[in-house]
């Protein structure tokens, strides 16, 4: 048996490392240079029918800044622990482009036993299920909906951030109906009710849920008094990796036995692939670092991932819910009689 192997729903991968959608997505020689890497899975660049939404690619910056908030230049030198905002969008193809594209990759997939998945933005309930069904008529294997981006409230009408457990489970099952193939369900974690909008999903006809997106944020400049690139920000990274563990434990015991979740926001490392699979998870998602840091990062993850699995004894499924499940509550934790008195600073 493959120690590497998971499953999500339908879908087998032989490793649970996917590479999420950002920019390095957009052009197919990105995609394939995820697949060399070795990854389970690729998810594209999202789409949508909103030329707004293609237009906020085109007006998208990107800084990344250290503990103090300054700006260090972009690239694999960047220090471990950066920050990085952005404002981006979607791709700049247009669907029937994008279409054929992510259709050609999926069948090239194959060849390295992985998937190319087509993530569409919701925008426009009827579009979305008109682009669904085109991309099964396509031959693409699984599709990413994802309906919880960091933007809707600045880009109203483009993009969804969907907050309503009652609204989800319309516009799942209304999806869901419309197409056969695997749909994964990539809510947000701007909501104290994260677990009720995957249950919504799965109800209502989700496979597997994504969780969670990246929030919105606003960085001030002590400079120049002005909002860091203008305007708010999708912000996550590294330091998001225990909110994320948090959802998916929190989900995983809310909902029935087996229903899979895949982590994204705050996985850098092997080591993080890891965390959010005990936390939960079936698969993780990692996108930023690989925009930053090269396609190498994937490699590595894997890697990574790959020797702790045999220093542990384990395979990645084993390793799924195990911390979750072992979760106790503040009032199951054994008295410290005065132990804060230990952290209190002299």
């Amino acid at each position: 048996m493959n120690a590497l192997q998971t499953t999500i729903g339908r879908v087998s991968l032989k490793n649970p490392l996917i590479a999420g959608a950002a920019e390095h997505l957009i052009e197919a020689d990105g995609v394939r240079r995820a697949f060399r890497a070795g990854v389970g899975a690729v998810v594209v660049k999202s789409t949508n029918e909103s030329q707004a939404a293609r237009d906020q690619l085109q007006r998208a910056e990107y800084m990344v800044l250290d503990e103090t908030w300054r700006p260090v230049p972009w690239g694999p030198d960047a220090p471990p622990h950066v920050f990085v905002a952005c404002r981006s969008g979607l791709s700049p193809q247009s669907f029937e482009a994008w279409l054929e594209q992510t259709a050609a990759l999926d069948r090239e997939a194959r060849s390295y036993d992985s998937y190319a998945v087509a993530s569409v933005i919701l925008a426009e309930l009827d579009n979305a299920v008109t682009m669904a069904k085109q991309v099964e008529q396509a031959g693409i294997r699984v599709l990413e909906f994802n309906i919880g981006t960091p933007y809707a409230s600045q880009a109203r009408g483009a993009v969804s951030t969907e907050l309503d457990p009652a609204r989800i489970a319309t516009i799942v099952s209304t999806v869901r109906r419309a197409v056969s193939l695997p749909i994964w369900v990539k809510i947000t974690g701007q909501s104290e009710r994260v677990p009720d909008l995957a249950a919504a999903a799965f109800a209502h006809g989700g496979d597997a849920v994504v969780m969670a997106g990246r929030s919105l944020g606003l960085i001030p400049d002590v400079e120049t008094f002005e909002p860091m690139l203008g305007t708010m920000l999708g912000v996550g990274g590294f330091w998001n990796l225990p909110l994320t563990c948090h959802w998916l434990a929190l989900s995983r015991s809310q909902l029935a036995p087996g229903k899979p979740l895949i982590a994204t926001n705050g996985a850098q490392s092997g080591l993080d692939i890891a965390r959010m699979m005990l936390a939960g998870a079936s698969a993780v998602e990692m996108s930023t670092p690989v925009m930053l840091r090269g396609f190498d990062t994937l490699a590595g993850a894997l890697a990574d991932f790959t020797a702790y699995l045999a220093r542990k004894g384990v395979t990645a499924a084993d390793l799924i819910g195990r911390a979750a499940d072992q979760r106790k509550t503040f009032r199951d934790m054994p008295l410290r009689t005065d132990n804060w008195k230990n952290y209190v600073c002299a």
